[in-house]
């Protein structure tokens, strides 16, 4: 009867030999990941050390040749071997794994990325994890993102037996009061956008883009990608209803100069929006005096080119300085565009406008909470009538 395969990862009885005076030999058979059983041997000054030598290598034992990762496996290889397969699958967008190999290099692996897998306990990733979060709490959500990730590779490839970041400490953000302009700030912040544009500075003067921006972010509730993603084709101006239809964003990468993505941020980003008509009126004027350009670009550089989300922020901070509106962000008018339709009509429908895939998100996180709620004192007045009655009988 044929003797029963050793375990995977177990070795048979260790033997030793003498080789020449003052060396020995351990050796034994142990059955590798991949089924098959080699002949592992050690060597020392006498059997005991041999046994020993032969022992430390058993304990350590990597895969053969050929396994991708193994316990023994950096986790600064992994990290690369993770990031060249997100790019490879081709699923996620290229600058959010830009900022994944951005943590990593920042963040993560200048402090574990020597060790292998291991040894990266769930007690020293959390040690990392926690000096970051005295740094900020965004940069210990982040490291813990990259760290789970690719340490669920090396669970599948069953390196190690458990995701060791999973049982980390959570990360507690605290919840900050999503907040919306009211039409006297929006009054505000026109005034100051027409003073940053005539105001005298090198260079070539302002154009009114920066305004027509924001006019458009206001209208629409679009990601500011969105609107600087916008081409004449994508715009109906004539109808009966004027619309605007979402169908790409602007994206930055090095090596790659920027360019227009043509698909929006999620399926659910792709609409098609009503265009409120002081939106229409502004579209209608910049179609009568705009530039052709050969990207079909509503709004395109002096040069013909797509205008970089960043530069866009840039020039937002210059035009909201000293003005007590610094809180302010492009993102802050989409906030501004759900509460308004909220109040207006429906949760549902605000997010439907934003391109949500979850009104949910919408609520969470882009309406903001009035200062008063709303006047039901008559209906709760009712509750008195009662003892009215009484009283009068």
């Amino acid at each position: 009867m044929a003797r029963p395969p050793l375990p995977l990862g177990t070795w048979g009885t260790i033997t030793t030999e003498k080789i020449r005076d003052g060396s020995y030999r351990a050796l034994t058979r142990f059955r590798d990941t991949d089924g098959n059983t080699r002949r592992v041997t050690a060597t020392g000054p006498s059997k005991a050390a041999a046994e020993r030598a032969l022992r430390d290598v058993l304990g350590t034992r990597t895969a053969p040749a050929g396994e991708l990762l193994t316990a023994e496996t950096r986790l600064i290889d992994l990290a690369n071997l993770w990031i060249t397969g997100l790019e490879a699958e081709g699923r996620i967008e290229q600058t959010t794994i830009n900022e994944y190999r951005r943590v990593l290099d920042n963040l993560v692996l200048p402090s574990v990325g020597g060790l292998k897998l291991r040894e990266a306990t769930t007690g020293r990733l959390d040690r990392l994890l926690l000096r970051l979060r005295d740094q900020s709490v965004n940069r210990q959500r982040k490291a813990k993102v990259v760290l789970g990730a690719m340490l669920d590779l090396a669970v599948r490839h069953d390196a190690i037996p458990m995701n060791p970041a999973r049982g980390t400490s959570r990360v507690h953000r605290p919840k900050q009061e999503t907040k919306a302009l009211r039409v006297e700030d929006l009054v505000e912040i026109r005034a100051a956008v027409r003073r940053w544009v005539n105001a005298d500075r090198p260079g070539p003067k302002a154009t009114g883009d920066m305004a027509d921006i924001i006019d458009l972010m206001l209208a629409t509730g679009c990601r500011i990608g969105e609107i600087l993603a916008l081409r004449w084709s994508d715009l109906n101006l004539d109808g009966d209803l004027p619309t605007l239809s979402v169908s790409g964003t602007i994206k930055t990468e090095t090596g790659k100069g920027t360019y227009r993505k043509a698909t929006p941020k999620t399926d659910t980003s792709r609409r098609t929006v009503v265009l409120p008509r002081f939106a229409a009126d502004l579209l209608r004027v910049r179609r009568e005096f705009a530039t052709p350009n050969e990207n079909d670009a509503v709004f395109a550089t002096r040069n013909g080119t797509w205008h970089q989300v960043v530069n866009i922020e840039r020039r937002w901070r210059q035009i909201r300085k000293d003005t007590g509106y610094e809180w302010v962000t492009p993102h802050t008018f989409r906030k501004t565009v759900a509460t308004l339709i909220s109040e207006a009509a429906t949760s549902e429908l605000a997010s439907r406008q934003l391109g949500h895939s979850s009104s949910q998100v919408t609520r969470d996180h882009y309406i903001a909470k009035p200062p008063v709620s709303a006047d039901l004192s008559k209906v709760l007045e009712r509750l008195s009538e009662s003892d009215h009655a009484s009283s009068d009988s």
